[in-house]
This record gives C-alpha cells, sequence and structure tokens, in this order.
C-alpha cells in the first residue's frame, strides 16, 4: 500500500469518525437528547440544525416529534415489537360480545419532556407505555358499551372517551395524544 493510499484512509478516518462526533445534525421533525458520561441524559433538547458536542463523551439520540400513527391491524407484525402499532385488540362489550377492533391512535412526543422519557422510560416506550396502555384502556372503554353502540350510534363517543383515558395515563409521561380513530369493530361469533 502506498503511503499516499495510507494517507487517504487516515484523513478519511480522522474525518468520519473524529470531525463528525464533534456534530449533532437535528433534522426538521426532530430533536436530539444528549447523554453524558458525566451528568446523564441532559435536561437540554436540542432542535434542528447543527450542534456541537463533546466526541467520545457524549452521545446523541434522535427523537421523532412528529405525529405518530399507532395503528391497530390485523396486517401489523406482533414479532416486530419496538414498530408502532398492534394487532386488532380483542374485547368484550357490555352486552358480553367479543369483538376485534381495529383503528389508530396519533400521538406525539412532548418536546420537553423527551429527556425525561428517555431517562426514566428508555427507547422501548412503545412496548412498555404505549402498547400496554391502548389494550388495556380500549378494553375499558368498550366494556361500558354494547357493541350495536359501539359500531353506530356511540362511536363518536367512544373514541372521545378512548382519547380523554389515553390521554390521563400518558400525558404525565411526556407523550400528547391527538387523536382516537376506530376503523373497524368486527364481532367474533
Amino acid at each position: 500500500m502506498s503511503s499516499e493510499n495510507l494517507d487517504k484512509m487516515m484523513y478519511s478516518f480522522v474525518m468520519e469518525d473524529v470531525l463528525k462526533g464533534f456534530f449533532i445534525n437535528v433534522p426538521p421533525g426532530y430533536v436530539a437528547c444528549v447523554y453524558d458520561l458525566g451528568r446523564g441524559v441532559l435536561k437540554k433538547v436540542l432542535r434542528p440544525g447543527l450542534h456541537l458536542k463533546l466526541p467520545f463523551w457524549q452521545k446523541a439520540k434522535l427523537f421523532n416529534t412528529q405525529t405518530l400513527e399507532y395503528n391497530i391491524s390485523k396486517d401489523f407484525d406482533l414479532n416486530k415489537r419496538k414498530m408502532m402499532g398492534d394487532e386488532p385488540i380483542r374485547v368484550v362489550t357490555a352486552d358480553e360480545r367479543i369483538a376485534l377492533v381495529e383503528g389508530t391512535v396519533l400521538l406525539r412526543l412532548d418536546v420537553d419532556q423527551i429527556p425525561h422519557i428517555w431517562q426514566n422510560i428508555g427507547e422501548e416506550f412503545v412496548e412498555k407505555i404505549i402498547r400496554p396502555t391502548v389494550r388495556s384502556r380500549f378494553r375499558l372503554i368498550t366494556s361500558k358499551n354494547t357493541l350495536q353502540e359501539i359500531v353506530s350510534t356511540k362511536r363518536d363517543e367512544v373514541e372521545d372517551q378512548l382519547k380523554e383515558e389515553l390521554e390521563r395515563i400518558f400525558y404525565p409521561r411526556g407523550i400528547l395524544v391527538e387523536n382516537v380513530l376506530l376503523s373497524e369493530i368486527k364481532p367474533i361469533k
């Protein structure tokens, strides 16, 4: 290997690993949180743009602050546990009918609470908080109504109740609920 090629390799290493380690590029729709080896997760959130950090001492993690779709659908693969979504939720209604519920929950992370989420819940907040809470609250709210009410006359009310119940649990954890939309309620014989 010639010294010219060796110089190019060293230059490439310095550019990629060292200099790139000084910067955090935060794209639109995201924020970054920084973990500092000495101070832990920093409370300051880095908004879109280019920011400096200490290479090897600080680690940055990007978080999506756009509206996230939590789809509850038969097409969801539960083997991909970190994905946003779930398979249809099996519920029992007030008239003791069993049904599968599909829909979408629109969520957003509260920008100012993201360091708290990363520090106290971790990156697996979908598995730890969102999925079990959505399942539980869907079962709770649907159990207060008959299948006929959910399907036809009270559908809007059920969606509003689900939104309120999810907000009550998610808001203190830094997760905002924008809307709950039921798409299909299928009775099981």
